[in-house]
């Protein structure tokens, strides 16, 4: 240990994405090896109040600047005796924080672990990485397989802040895992802002494929889901592993953002309507039970009538498994910043509105067809007499789950087999 004074107990608030949840694991897990006590978004006194900051959009942004405001006052109030400020928005606005809350004892950036480390009286030790502390169920984690974006998207701000896309090595994500199949971990995400680049600074090539293999070989973890795969380059040779492998969840999340010409263009997304019709057909033609979540961004500069109509046809005609919608919120320092904000805000929230209708249509009526099968089910939780779970088709927090009344007692992490009752907009309902 250092110099600096050891905290007493450290409290760590995580906002934003599930990528920085895992930036606050592994602070968690270096401060917990150094027996420091640590514990995430607990409402318990605590001496240091860490917050882990998200600064992709407006929303989020204002978010993160309330939740440090709720702290400096806590401090003021002498309920918390230091507040520091991590991750995206401190990474972006370092020095605009720093001028403005002066009660903050310290900012620190996206790839300032150690840093912080040794503000808080412990040292960074390179033996730990890949040893993290959950902050989710003890049945599933995230694992990020790499940092920041190459990509060049004229309303995406990530590259800013996270800088260039760097992989991490196979070997290491292969023990990462193994660490979280020894702690009970049944289900393994792999988060990153450009999944379907891994591999390519580090080995010459795509090598998604082959990650997936490795992991897959791994004793203990039972599924793989794969978030945030980007359409343009999108690796073709991993779909048949989708297929075939049955611990790789039939499940991939692409966000398309959009489906209008003039509008990929101009977001400088690398890939056209054609493009992305194709990607989709060839998806669904090699995986045909594969459920595909998409995002897309309504109200961005210039989105015309007839730009809006092709989004709202493509929707109804692709019928997504699972649909979110942004509506555009410029970015300060890029592309789209410079082009006029022209749509008005209720314009915006319309769209959005209109998109969603459509999509829970779809999703009731994708749901209802589920009624009599049978699933493989991982419990999650129990909440008053339901049980609550997910299918493979199905990620944590954004997609649906299944309510489920047992007159015997199941297990949280327990995978059973489950038959559809009933079902509503964006969730089912079952029996063991």
């Amino acid at each position: 240990m250092n110099s600096k004074s050891r905290a007493r107990k450290i409290n760590i608030v995580t906002l934003g994405c599930s990528k920085n949840l895992v930036d606050s694991e592994m602070l968690m897990g270096q401060l917990k090896a150094a027996k420091v006590d640590v514990a995430h978004e607990s409402g318990l006194p605590a001496d240091v109040v860490v917050i882990n900051t998200c600064g992709f959009i407006n929303d989020a942004k204002e978010e993160s600047i309330d939740t440090i405001l709720q702290y400096a006052e806590a401090k003021k109030a002498g309920k918390v005796r230091k507040v520091y400020v991590m991750g995206c928005l401190s990474q972006r606005y370092r020095k605009a924080l720093e001028a403005e809350m002066l009660e903050v004892d310290g900012f620190f950036g996206v790839n300032d672990l150690p840093q912080i480390l040794r503000e808080l009286g412990v040292d960074y030790r390179n033996e730990l990485v890949g040893e993290r502390m959950l902050t989710t169920p003890s049945h599933f984690a995230y694992l990020k397989i790499s940092e920041g974006c190459d990509k060049k998207c004229s309303f995406c701000a990530i590259p800013l802040i996270r800088g260039k896309h760097i992989s991490r090595p196979l070997d290491e994500l292969v023990r990462e895992t193994a660490l979280l199949a020894a702690k009970g971990v049944k289900e393994i995400i792999l988060i990153a802002q450009d999944l379907t680049s891994y591999g390519i600074d580090l080995y010459g090539k795509r090598n998604l494929r082959i990650l997936l293999e490795k992991l897959s070989e791994v004793e203990g973890v039972e599924w793989i889901r794969l978030h945030y795969a980007y359409p343009s380059n999108f690796p073709i040779d991993i779909l048949d592993l989708i297929r075939d492998n049955p611990k790789i969840c039939k499940y991939i999340d692409i966000p398309l953002q959009h489906i209008s010409d003039p509008v990929l263009r101009s977001m400088k997304r690398g890939v056209t309507q054609s493009k992305t019709l194709r990607l989709l057909e060839t998806i669904r033609t090699i995986i045909p039970q594969a459920a595909i979540r998409t995002t897309l961004i309504v109200g961005y500069p210039n989105e015309t009538d007839a730009d809006f109509e092709a989004l709202k046809a493509f929707v109804k005609q692709q019928r997504f498994d699972r649909l979110g919608v942004f509506t555009y919120s410029p970015e300060e320092n890029t592309s789209s910043y410079n082009i006029p904000d022209n749509i008005p805000e209720d314009v915006k929230k319309s769209r959005m509105e209109e998109i969603m209708e459509i999509q829970q249509e779809i999703s009731l009526e994708k749901n209802s067809g589920k009624i009599g099968n049978i699933y493989k089910v991982l419990i999650d939780r129990k909440e008053g007499e339901n049980y609550i779970g997910r299918t493979e088709y199905d990620s944590p927090e954004v997609d649906n789950e299944i309510l489920i009344r047992s007159q015997q007692a199941l297990q949280i992490g327990k995978f059973y087999p489950v038959r559809i009752d009933r079902a509503d907009f964006f969730d089912l309902y079952g029996s063991v």
